[in-house]
């Protein structure tokens, strides 16, 4: 079995672009984004629209949740807030009822035994998995939601490990990387009922495009420079 995983697009659709196109060239069976399709970027009503005409499967961000469900939002950090209110103003009805309908956690059968995706941590997609935490602390969370491969998102960069016979998966960002090098993230799993086999892709895509529309629609310039650059920039105290 091919899976294709992305997560975190956040509005960016040169991005969500080269990885449907990677996908395609790789014959994925099915491709799955664990959430944050809006927020920093430019074009959420063109990803969301491109996302409803693919066979992409997408579960609920934080970032969506706090656009779809304004009464419920969580506090974000930095401009995340001000872009959410930005990013208001671009989407319709329709995008919002579709936003609406994802699912907050995403399972299937593979031939290695149950998958699970989601954003964050399960059922609480503004939250942040533990990633690095000691094996002995990650079985218990494998056992209870009777999973042998989590796929999470919202780290921005991609990270996989295996957690004893479980594996525990963040394909990184599409469309805002912060893993230090520019560039759309997104996995390829060969999962077979021996194991996992883990494909890291670093796509190149035309990020002058969405540097060009994050400028003209005059969204916080640290957007812009991340997308140059690939990880957050330095703060000065």
């Amino acid at each position: 079995m091919r899976l294709g995983l992305i997560s975190d697009i956040h509005a960016n659709l040169p991005a969500l672009e080269a990885a449907l196109e990677a996908f395609a060239e790789r014959e994925i069976e099915f491709m799955l984004c664990t959430g944050d399709v809006v927020g920093y970027g430019p074009h959420p009503h063109e990803v969301i629209s491109r996302l409803r005409e693919s066979r992409l499967n997408c579960t609920l961000g934080a970032a969506d949740a706090n656009l779809a469900f304004p009464f419920a939002k969580t506090e974000r950090e930095g401009v995340a807030e001000e872009i959410i209110e930005w990013t208001r103003g671009q989407v319709t009805e329709d995008d919002l009822h579709w936003l609406r309908s994802l699912p907050v956690t995403y399972r299937m059968r593979t031939p290695f035994g149950r998958l699970r995706g989601f954003h964050g941590y399960p059922y609480q997609p503004e939250k942040r998995f533990p990633l690095s935490k000691p094996t002995a602390e990650l079985l218990p969370v494998f056992e209870r939601l009777g999973s042998t491969i989590l796929i999470t998102g919202g780290s921005h960069i991609p990270f996989h490990r295996q957690v004893g016979d479980y594996w525990l998966i963040d394909p990184g960002s599409v469309g805002m990387t912060l893993g230090g090098e520019p560039g759309a993230d997104a996995m390829v799993l060969e999962i077979t009922s021996d194991g996992v086999k883990v494909e890291v892709l670093k796509l190149a895509y035309d990020f002058g495009q969405t540097l060009f529309d994050v400028q003209a629609w005059e969204l916080p310039p640290v957007v812009a420079e991340v997308l140059r650059n690939g990880y957050l920039p330095e703060t000065e105290n």
